[in-house]
């Protein structure tokens, strides 16, 4: 299979391409020329003391806020109110009050969020998978589960599962819900019908701590990640939902980071992911060795560019790699773990998305390409 291969309905992949209202780069530009504006107002006014202190305060403002829009125009994190809000929420108290007020009107029933209303609409479960054994306290993680997933027409239908991995450092698993817009993705593809029902699971594996880039390994004295998703993630989904508990109907991605956990995890557990769907990646841990005591052999043992050339494939895996042409080490990193997994045999397709970058913006606009690889995988295996 091919990328050209990997095709998607047009206003489906027009919506994942699209800049959401608080990307817009008319944010930052407006910022930027009242900032300056405010400058030389304060230039003028200099030797009045209250107007020059009045007028420095608001410059400051305005210029920051003009650098943060602007960062965000560029990354793609927070598209629209409700994305904002529930960046809000995740701060805690008086900020999750703002957040709930900024997302009180029209959007949350949007698509991103999941309408019930809308019948190609995931319903999003929030579940809490703790593990205090392996150094996790707590795992919020979203479920999104197809349409029709509780209708009694559907009671005995089991379902494949894709595992969404976030980002390092600062990432969660809201992102793949707002930055990433699964939910609005899943629904154009349901309403095409160019996906078949699909559990999809956005884990958390922060360990409680998104402020460190874990990498999703298992940490000597710390978090122990990867055996976190493996042995209780994934046995907690297949026993609270209705899955198909095979790993031809399993499927494990993530961006940035969390693709490199994915691509990590996955090729350690070849025995319960069929398929990784990996974009913005990485096959080194790119700085982060410290985080395994400078054990050489654990070192290379998460690190695909040095075990993958060697490794033993007892079951095939397909794999997805994506990354946008404007990160040409992100493009060489594709290509490069692209063309190691071939000469193992493997079944394996890059897509590079135009004019993209390492953001969210080409994430999300792999998204539904890398679904529906998943979604190829699945429906050429055996029923369950």
């Amino acid at each position: 299979m091919s990328a050209s291969d990997v095709t998607v309905p047009d206003d489906v992949a027009d919506h994942a391409r699209q800049v959401g209202p608080l990307e817009s780069p008319w944010i930052w530009l407006t910022l930027g020329v009242l900032a300056a504006v405010a400058l030389a107002a304060t230039v003028w006014f200099r030797r009045r003391r209250r107007a020059r202190r009045i007028g420095t305060a608001v410059v400051v403002c305005l210029s920051l806020l003009a650098g943060i829009t602007g960062l965000n125009s560029y990354v793609g994190y927070v598209r629209t109110r409700h994305d904002l809000a529930m960046l809000l929420e995740r701060g805690g108290g008086p900020l999750r009050t703002l957040g709930e007020a900024v997302d009180s009107g029209d959007e949350r029933g949007s698509a991103d969020v999941g309408n019930p209303a809308d019948p190609n609409a995931p319903t999003v479960d929030r579940i809490d998978i703790a593990d205090p054994a392996h150094a996790v306290p707590s795992g919020r993680t979203f479920v999104l589960l197809p349409p029709g997933y509780d209708a009694p027409a559907n009671a005995n239908r089991r379902y494949p599962v894709v595992y969404l991995v976030h980002g390092y450092p600062y990432g969660s698993p809201d992102d793949w819900l707002s930055a990433g817009d699964a939910p609005g993705t899943l629904r154009g593809l349901y309403q095409h019908h160019a996906l078949s029902p699909t559990i999809v699971v956005s884990v958390d594996l922060t360990a409680g701590n998104a402020s460190r880039a874990w990498d999703g390994l298992d940490v000597p004295g710390g978090p122990q990640l990867e055996t976190y998703l493996a042995r209780t993630v994934v046995p907690t989904v297949d026993h609270r939902y209705r899955t198909s508990a095979d790993r031809d109907h399993r499927a494990l991605g993530g961006m940035s980071g969390g693709g490199f956990a994915a691509l990590n995890i996955g090729l350690h557990h070849l025995d319960e992911f069929g398929a990784l769907l990996i974009s913005l990646p990485y096959d080194t841990l790119d700085g982060n060795e410290g985080l395994l005591g400078g054990n050489r052999n654990l070192v290379t043992a998460n690190t695909p560019r040095e075990y993958l050339p060697t490794m033993p494939f007892p079951h095939k895996v397909s794999v997805m790699l994506t990354a946008g042409t404007g990160a040409p080490t992100d493009a060489a990193t594709a290509n490069r773990v692209a063309a190691a997994l071939q000469a193992r045999g493997q079944n394996v397709v890059v897509r590079m998305e135009r004019g993209f970058n390492h953001t969210w913006h080409t994430a999300r606009a792999s998204l539904p390409y890398l679904l529906t690889f998943a979604g190829r995988m699945f429906d050429q295996a055996s029923p369950r």
